[in-house]
């Protein structure tokens, strides 16, 4: 696979090239090794594209976790609790991310769209209050993969847009979104961003 584009927030590429510049490489290392034609093995059921053969988020996620765990990185789980006295209960849980070394969070997405934003604008955040991590990567595909994913499939040019229009908060940690494909696009003039200013 490739990375076909990349997304600042935070400042999350500078400070991540600075602080976490062989870890960096090793994601981009990674992404390389995945080769995503051995994972199109989801047969369809949906309505638009019966029968079509799709790539596997979950297959591709675990190839991603198989490689990253191969090189020492390795997911992180917390325990997490609240009382809510409103009910007089006590929730109880935990929250993992993907993988994680050197203080160097990464979280693959290719499931819902939710999640997407949800592991950068909360995950990454509450893993840095608890000293586990002090900067983030999000992995996602482009949406011209996610085309040939299951429906709701979350993509780069979705969480690019949200952050950007979101801005950054004083809590916010310094992220790099990634968007990955099979292979990387040539450069096309998309006539239709000129037509919707």
């Amino acid at each position: 696979m490739e990375i076909v584009a990349e997304y600042s927030f935070n400042r999350g590429k500078e400070y991540i090239e600075e602080n976490h510049p062989c870890e960096l490489q090793e994601i981009r290392e990674i992404i390389s090794l995945v080769d995503a034609t051995r994972f199109k093995t989801k047969v369809s059921k949906e309505k638009t594209m019966p029968g079509e053969l799709l790539y596997s988020p979950k297959e591709l996620n675990n190839e991603f976790l198989r490689l990253l765990n191969e090189r020492d990185w390795h997911s992180v789980r917390i325990s997490v609790k609240t009382y809510v006295p409103e009910i007089s209960r006590e929730h109880i849980g935990f929250r993992e991310m993907d993988a994680v070394k050197n203080r160097l969070g990464v979280e693959v997405q290719f499931g819902k769209y939710a999640f997407m934003v949800y592991n950068v604008a909360a995950k990454m955040t509450i893993f840095s209050k608890q000293k586990i991590i002090d900067s983030g990567i999000e992995i996602v595909p482009m949406w011209s993969l996610a085309n040939h994913m299951s429906s709701g499939v979350s993509y780069f040019e979705q969480i690019k847009t949200d952050l950007e229009y979101r801005g950054t908060s004083n809590i916010d940690i310094p992220v790099l979104v990634l968007g990955i494909d099979v292979v990387k696009p040539a450069r096309q003039l998309d006539v239709t961003s000129f037509n919707e200013r």
